[in-house]
Parts: structure tokens; sequence; C-alpha cells
């Protein structure tokens, strides 16, 4: 695996410079506060629910967020308390995180219009997945799919011919998306990403699992842990049934990788397909 924290350490590198001009929002003080609660010995609901209420505008939102079809089911929590009650404790703070990340990171570029619109989709994938297929933790799995393409706004508000790069990467048949990205900009979206996710203090497996997701011959190094080899592995499953669901015929990214992501995952193409299709009707209903 890459060495990240060569990234993140000074050098006379002129790629260091390049990484240091670009913002990374620094980690709010709520995420820092919730996220020393949670790696208490026994995390309080309580304390988790006094955090969020100091934010009466996250609040409400989180409290929408957790109504929603996807997240709430039949069960309406009139109260945060009432949420973290019937949604946990670790669901409720990745759906703040999630929040939170929406304030930090400005997306008013005419380019990024629907860039959260789509990042949640791929966090409700991605959590739909991890439960029906039974791996890791529902709330990794939404935390990753929420902070995956992070880095690209942040790369749209530092150079201003990105979009042309991002659009350019994504019609790419054959090299890993972020060969384009590092070719015109000497960075790109995973690596960007896969810092700001460290600084905000997410876990270690989100972390990585961002710096290698459009690196898929991760499915077979021994060396990468588990937890990363599976977010990527059912990113892949999300992205293809966003683009059926987009109206899209082919993905490329699952050209690229899908393979050996069902082959990783043990799914047949009878369960792919039977997968995408629930997925796809998920996102049909939930609309």
């Amino acid at each position: 695996m890459s060495n990240l924290a060569d990234m993140a350490t000074p050098s006379a590198d002129p790629v260091d410079a390049l990484i240091k001009s670009i913002r990374i929002p620094p980690r709010p003080s709520l995420l820092a506060d919730m996220q020393r609660e949670l790696a208490a010995q026994d995390p309080s609901p309580e304390a988790i629910g006094r955090i969020v209420a100091r934010d009466v505008g996250m609040s409400g939102a989180l409290l929408k967020l957790a109504n929603s079809s996807f997240y709430g089911g039949k069960r309406k929590a009139k109260s945060i308390e009432q949420a973290i009650l019937f949604l946990g404790i670790n669901q409720v703070a990745s759906l703040m995180t999630g929040l939170l990340a929406r304030q930090a990171i400005a997306t008013d570029n005419a380019a990024l219009a629907n860039f959260w619109d789509l990042s949640g989709r791929r966090a409700q994938a991605m959590v739909y997945l991890s439960r029906r297929l039974r791996i890791g933790e529902a709330d990794v799995a939404h935390t990753f799919g929420l902070f995956c393409d992070t880095g690209v706004p942040l790369l749209m508000e530092r150079f201003s011919d990105y979009a042309g790069t991002f659009a350019a990467a994504a019609l790419d048949m054959e090299r890993p998306f972020t060969a384009f990205e590092d070719e015109r900009h000497s960075t790109n979206h995973a690596a960007i990403g896969c810092l700001l996710a460290r600084n905000w203090g997410l876990s270690s497996d989100v972390s990585w699992a961002i710096l290698h997701h459009h690196d898929y011959s991760v499915f077979d190094d021994g060396a990468t842990p588990d937890g990363v080899r599976s977010l990527v592995a059912l990113s892949l499953l999300a992205e293809c049934a966003i683009q059926k669901y987009q109206g899209c015929v082919d993905s490329v990214e699952w050209n690229k990788g899908g393979e050996r992501a069902c082959a990783y995952l043990g799914l047949s193409l009878d369960e792919t397909a039977d997968l995408l299709d629930e997925l796809h009707e998920s996102f049909h209903n939930d609309h």
C-alpha cells in the first residue's frame, strides 16, 4: 500500500507544496467532541444527544434525515434522543458527520450541483449492501460512501480546469481514474479525500478505502485489510447501481473492477444482478 505518511510530512518535494495549497477544511469542533465521546469506554447516548443539540440547525437536519424512508423505517423519532434510541449512536454519529461535511465543503460550483445528492445516494447504497451482505458495520459503510469523493470539490476549488480533468478521467476506459488526475495535477481526488478523512479523525478503514477506491489491485493484495477491500468492492456495486438508476447503460468503473469485486465478495453473476436490481428498486422507493 502507498505510504500516506509521506504525503503528510514536510519535504522538499514540490508535490508537498501543492498539497498544502489545497484547502482542507478543519475538523468541526462538534465532530471532535462527538468522536471523543464515542471513543469513551462506555459512550453515553445522553452525552451524544447534548452534543448534537448544541447546533439547532444540525439537530433539525439530523432528525429529518433520521426519519427519512431509508433510515427511519416505520418509527418516526420526535427528538434527537429518540433518533439515537432507534438508530443507535454510531449511525447517528455517521449521519451527523455527513451533515457537517456538507456544511464545511463548498459545492456551489455549477459542476457540483448534484454532488451531495449523489454522495448521499452512494452512502445509502453502501448501507444497504453492508446490511444485506452482512459485511462490516453499516455506519462505516455510510461514512465511506459520503466521503469517498470529497476530494473532488476541493480540487475543483484549487484548479480552474479540474472539471475538465474529472470529465475526461470518467471516460477513460483503460487507466485508473486517478492516473488521469495525477498526470494533469500531480495529485488526485482519492489522495485529497484520504487526507480530509484523516484530518477529520475518521476510521483508518474509511481513510484507506478512500485512497484506494479507484485502485482495484487491492482485491488481490493480502496486505490490505479486509475492511478496506470490502468498502472498495461495495462501492463498485453502489456505483453500478447508481449509473443504472441515472439511465446509463454502462459503468466505466464497473467494467474496470466489477468482476474482481464480485470475486472478492464471493458473488455469482446472478447474485450480483439480483443485488443491483434490489438497489435500483430501493432508490425508486426512496425517491
